[in-house]
C-alpha cells in the first residue's frame, strides 16, 4: 500500500484553504510582522493593501497544495531565479530572518488550531522553511 500524499493527509484543498485563511488573517494582525510592525513595509502592506489579501490567500493555498503533492500549481507573480520567484515577490518588503520565523510561528499556530497532526505539521513547516533564504533576500539589500 502506498502512503497518501501530504495533500491527502492534510484533507485536500478545502482543509488547506481553511488553514491558509486563518494563517493569513493572523499574520496581518501580528504586531511583529503585520499591523504595527516595526518593519514599515510589512506594516503598510497589512494596513493599506488589504484589498490584495484575498489574492494572497489564493496564491498561498495553491502553493501549499502544489508543495503537498496536490493537483494544483502556482506560478510566480514576479518572475525570479526560482520557480516561485519568492525573492522578487518579497524583496521590497525587506523581511528579516526573525520576521520570517514569526510568520512560520503563525503558520504553526494555525496548523495547531485545526489539529493537524505533528508529522504533517512538520512537513508543512519544513517546506515553508526551505524558502527562508529567498523570502529574506531583500533584508540584505537594506543592511
Amino acid at each position: 500500500m502506498t502512503d497518501k500524499s501530504l495533500y491527502e493527509r492534510l484533507g485536500g484543498v478545502f482543509a488547506i484553504a481553511a488553514v491558509v485563511d486563518r494563517f493569513s488573517d493572523a499574520v496581518v494582525k501580528n504586531p511583529i510582522v503585520g499591523q504595527r510592525s516595526r518593519n514599515d513595509e510589512l506594516n503598510e502592506w497589512s494596513t493599506k493593501h488589504l484589498d490584495r489579501l484575498a489574492g494572497l490567500k489564493f496564491m498561498r493555498t495553491l502553493w501549499l497544495c502544489e508543495t503537498a503533492g496536490g493537483p494544483f500549481t502556482v506560478a510566480a507573480t514576479k518572475p525570479g531565479r526560482t520557480h516561485l520567484g519568492l525573492e522578487e515577490a518579497h524583496r521590497d518588503l525587506h523581511i528579516a530572518p526573525e520576521e520570517f520565523d514569526e510568520v512560520a510561528a503563525e503558520h504553526k499556530r494555525s496548523l495547531e488550531f485545526f489539529k493537524v497532526p505533528q508529522r504533517e505539521t512538520e512537513e508543512v513547516l519544513g517546506a515553508f522553511a526551505a524558502h527562508k533564504g529567498e523570502v529574506t533576500e531583500g533584508s540584505k539589500a537594506i543592511a
